[in-house]
């Protein structure tokens, strides 16, 4: 019976001190959504609300460096005068963790798929993602996006068939 007690003790004390996600995930994570509901939207100005002063954000450009709050911006509005019907559909989200500890730190991830039709040439676009988001006081602070943006540029390189050039 003491042996039973004491396994019970052990079960009770190990999942209690289970701290599951980090207490900052699902409030952060919902940020991120709707920093995506407010891409998608081309709402820009309510967006930027959204990111701390201090952003550094990792660009999906080949040799690109880290971007800080203005660069980030420009990238946006680029995106959105570029893009119409934007979409991205999440395949899920993940807690992040610190880089240096490993321990859940209220930073959210997600896999997903951006749809969109290209402005200019008017062909769409289909483009698998991975998105990173870290947070200081309820604001995104960093992270980046990861995917082909090369590859989808020159998917949207217009043909010109009479002199069978690329624009």
């Amino acid at each position: 019976m003491i042996k039973a007690i004491k396994l019970l003790a052990i079960c009770v004390l190990a999942t209690s001190c289970s701290t599951g996600n980090h207490a900052d995930f699902e409030k952060n994570t919902a940020t991120a959504k709707k920093y995506f509901e407010l891409h998608q939207a081309e709402n820009p100005d309510e967006m930027f609300e959204l990111l701390h002063n201090d952003v550094e954000w990792h660009m999906p450009v080949y040799g690109s460096e880290m971007a800080d709050l203005n660069e980030f911006k420009k990238a946006i509005l680029g995106y959105q005068k570029a893009f119409d019907n934007m979409n991205f559909t999440a395949d899920y989200w993940l807690p992040g963790v610190d880089p240096e500890t490993g321990q859940l730190d209220g930073s959210t991830r997600t896999y997903g798929t951006w749809t969109a039709d290209h402005v200019e040439t008017g062909k769409s676009v289909k483009l698998t993602a991975y998105h990173a988001f870290s947070f200081v006081d309820g604001k995104i602070s960093g992270g980046g996006d990861w995917f082909d943006f090369g590859g989808m540029m020159n998917s949207l390189v217009v043909e010109t068939v009479s002199s069978g050039e690329t624009e």
